[in-house]
């Protein structure tokens, strides 16, 4: 087996199995948007954000459609927090940061990119759901390399 066939599989094991596991620390019991927590370790240039962003936010909007509700993010100023809000805007959903919004269709969102044998690993949760996909970093901004983690909750 090739190096970069066994690189990715070990890529994608690593995702499958720590995909369940960290869902349960990105959101409290039943969902509760107070201990929503993103984290940007990669600290990717804003081209890679944007792009890794629209991607993500494109297959959000495939799971939970378009423009469904509010969303809800914690302050940050990362460049990926600035396009992930700049993208969530342009499929059409309202975005509050760091307010309460007793609105019943809020969707409390965090993501975390982190930096993982030369690839940046993105993920994009919800109460109900957990997107995540495996980046290369390019001149122009990322190019994905695994196949798009989708892990649904009931």
């Amino acid at each position: 087996m090739s190096i970069k066939i066994s690189s990715a599989l070990r890529l994608l094991g690593l995702i499958g199995a720590t995909m369940p596991l960290a869902g349960c620390q990105t959101f409290g019991i039943g969902g509760s948007s107070s201990q929503i927590i993103s984290i940007d370790n990669a600290q990717v240039s804003p081209e890679a954000a944007a792009v890794i962003a629209e991607d993500l936010v494109g297959s959000l909007a495939e799971v939970v459609g378009p423009g469904t509700g509010t969303v809800v993010l914690k302050p940050d100023d990362s460049a990926f927090a600035v396009a992930l809000e700049k993208s969530l805007r342009a499929w059409g959903y309202a975005v509050a940061i760091d307010q309460k919004v007793d609105d019943a269709s809020a969707i409390p969102v965090a993501f975390i990119i982190d930096s993982f044998e030369g690839s940046v690993l993105a993920r994009l949760s919800t109460a109900t759901v957990d997107l995540g996909r495996a980046y290369a970093l390019t001149e122009t901004g990322a190019t994905p390399t695994s196949p798009l983690s989708v892990l649904q909750r009931a």
